[in-house]
């Protein structure tokens, strides 16, 4: 035992050795295998933090909520026929109240008109892009917003349709540069003036498609005085959520029901309305992940396929070079087997040295992305060693055949080779 260490610890030193007087050569031939590494755990990096990413979004907005529109957000069996879609009646506040008149399985219920690309102006300041949402009773409670400064409305001016407006972070940045007071103060878009009574907290896109920091909430009676919100081109949509235990395919058939009958849909007829829930959005994100997975597979086995060749190339042009050195070796005493292990130590570590530069890159884009781009990056151990692994699973294959030479060369041929 102590004897095959004291192989490895050798090893380990002319791997070193070698790397340093063959700098350029060394990093060539790990190129390969630290780009093939770079792609799997970079690959399974953002996997899992996409997946961290939805599955925390989904637990703040939960998957009990329904939304409920003209347009559905997946294909219904086939072909995304846009075109009957369009035709399709807005929701209403009819509706609306329907559900909460007949829904035993209804926590809360609420409507929402949405607007895009609305432009709001302060003073000399002004934004464009902003999306619009004018809302019900109970939007907060569905959604994961929260208010920073100021409030929220209340009943009254819910009710009431008060020119009211609850603006997001980045709405407020632009308007109100410099952190200006905005108590008191208003903000102009669709041809009125809101009084500004809260600011959000930052949150970033949602997975309802909601977009909190550039957009501005006003109640939904409020977007009625300044709009059609009945039409069928009205860009309308119910969210329902469900009580505690109810099962949400229970609240969707109750839902479904209800609107069916408000709507006077005939039995065999098919829905003028479009129920989705959250869970579709990650379904069809699994199939999309399991595709990623399969190409940066792809990617990253021709890229450590070509890191092997130039491992194996190196280790070739390392057993010419010390050939005389093997050959004395051999002739003192030395083991085919020892002289097999010490080339295949230093085959294994120059690939995992590869590997490591791999994942250093990944960190370091990992961190330039929580920070530089609002991407929280979850970092694995479990994925680092799934790299490292790799590593040495590619040194021992494109070492073997080198140290087997190394290991089979003849003492007396290989002490007179020039």
């Amino acid at each position: 035992m102590h004897r095959f260490l004291a192989i490895i610890e050798t090893s380990i030193s002319i791997a070193f050795q070698e790397l340093r007087a063959n700098k350029l050569r060394s990093f060539l031939s790990l190129l390969g295998v630290s780009i093939g590494i770079f792609c799997i755990v970079s690959i399974f990096t953002v996997l899992d933090s996409l997946e961290h990413n939805i599955r925390t979004s989904m637990e703040s907005l939960g998957d009990d909520v329904l939304y409920i529109g003209k347009w559905p957000w997946m294909d219904e069996g086939g072909e995304y026929k846009w075109w009957d879609f369009l035709s399709r009646p807005s929701m209403s506040v009819s509706e609306l109240n329907a559900i909460q008149r007949k829904s035993q399985t209804m926590q809360y219920a609420t409507l929402i008109n949405s607007s895009n690309g609305i432009t709001a102006k302060h003073n000399q300041f002004e934004v464009s892009g902003v999306s619009g949402y004018g809302v019900t009773t109970n939007f907060e409670k569905m959604q994961n917003f929260e208010i920073k400064d100021g409030r929220y409305f209340n009943q009254a001016e819910i009710d009431g349709g008060k020119l009211d407006a609850v603006i997001g972070s980045e709405v407020y940045d632009e308007l109100f540069p410099s952190s200006e007071d905005f108590s008191n103060k208003t903000i102009s878009f669709s041809g009125r003036k809101f009084l500004v009574i809260g600011v959000l907290k930052k949150a970033g896109d949602n997975m309802a498609g909601f977009n909190f920091d550039r957009a501005v909430i006003f109640p939904f009676n409020a977007a009625a005085s300044i709009m059609d919100v009945t039409s069928r081109d009205a860009n309308n949509m119910l969210m329902v959520k469900a009580k505690d235990k109810i099962p949400t395919d229970e609240l969707s058939s109750e839902v479904e029901g209800i609107l069916r009958a408000e709507r006077r849909i005939e039995p065999g007829e098919k829905n003028t309305f479009s129920i989705n829930r959250l869970s579709q959005v990650t379904e069809r994100l699994n199939t999309v992940f399991v595709m990623i997975d399969l190409v940066g597979g792809i990617i990253a086995f021709f890229s450590l396929l070509v890191g092997g060749f130039g491992i194996a190339n190196i280790m070739f042009v390392s057993v010419k070079e010390r050939t005389k050195i093997i050959g004395l070796k051999k002739a003192i005493g030395a083991k085919s087997s020892a002289i097999l292990t010490e080339f295949l130590i230093e085959a294994i570590m120059l690939c995992i040295l590869g590997g490591l530069m791999g994942i250093f890159v990944v960190l370091l884009l990992s961190f330039v992305l929580t920070h530089a781009m609002d991407f929280p990056v979850t970092l694995s151990i479990k994925n680092f060693l799934i790299g490292i692994s790799i590593s040495t699973f590619v040194g021992l294959l494109s070492g073997y055949i080198p140290a087997r030479t190394a290991a089979r060369l003849n003492p007396v041929d290989a002490i007179r080779s020039n």
